[in-house]
């Protein structure tokens, strides 16, 4: 198992230029060799820089391919197209169409099922990409509740959950619908998801505690 220990960050500051063309690298090689075909050799060639200046930004090819697929979900963008429910789909969209991209595809399965075993590289996979792309939840909220669609919560961790539960269906149905089940998410697909989200958070929650327990 390669060794999750932080590369040093020590030396000759970082260059953009050099991380940037090791990043379309790495996205460049999992498009023609795969996953189990790229080496940090190969990256390092294509990307015209020595295999040391690789080690000295990541600790081994995981940690490489995660910040590599985090670079692709950062291109996601909120729009504004009047209503909740248009916001939402298009997020739904263009996050399918980067999940159909191959280097995203096979990146993200492969860094995914090695995390499974590796409990410091499920960490990164959540702070790098997880974590990133909450922003668009928080944004959407946000942009809903000033237009009245949504109610406000003024309990910060209640606010937090919500949160996390959005985030966690939008795009846990859309890794299943691309990665998993392999059919398109296409508009007629994102609408449907969209309304059948919808009715539950225009919903207040159930009452959750278990049978025979008492209500605080």
């Amino acid at each position: 198992m390669q060794s999750r220990t932080p590369a040093s960050r020590t030396g000759r500051p970082r260059s953009a230029a050099a991380d940037a063309a090791i990043l379309a690298a790495t996205r460049e090689g999992l498009v023609e060799l795969g996953w189990s075909g790229l080496t940090l050799s190969d990256v390092a060639a294509r990307a015209g820089v020595a295999k040391t200046t690789l080690y000295r930004r990541w600790s081994g090819k995981h940690e490489l391919v995660v910040d590599a697929v985090a670079e692709l979900f950062d291109e996601l963008a909120l729009p504004d197209r009047g209503s909740l429910a248009a916001d939402i789909e298009g997020v739904v969209l263009q996050f399918a169409a980067i999940l159909d991209r191959p280097e995203a595809k096979c990146g993200l399965m492969g860094v995914v099922a090695e995390s499974t075993r590796d409990d410091a590289l499920r960490e990164r996979v959540r702070t790098s990409i997880v974590e990133r792309q909450k922003r668009l939840v928080l944004a959407g909220r946000a942009r809903a509740q000033e237009r009245g669609e949504l109610p406000p919560e003024a309990d910060p961790e209640e606010s937090a959950r919500t949160v996390d539960l959005i985030f966690d269906m939008a795009a846990g149905a859309v890794v299943h619908r691309t990665l998993v089940s392999g059919k398109p998410a296409d508009e007629e697909w994102a609408r449907g998801f969209t309304h059948i989200l919808l009715l539950g958070l225009t919903t207040p929650l159930p009452n959750l505690t278990p049978p025979g327990e008492p209500v605080s």
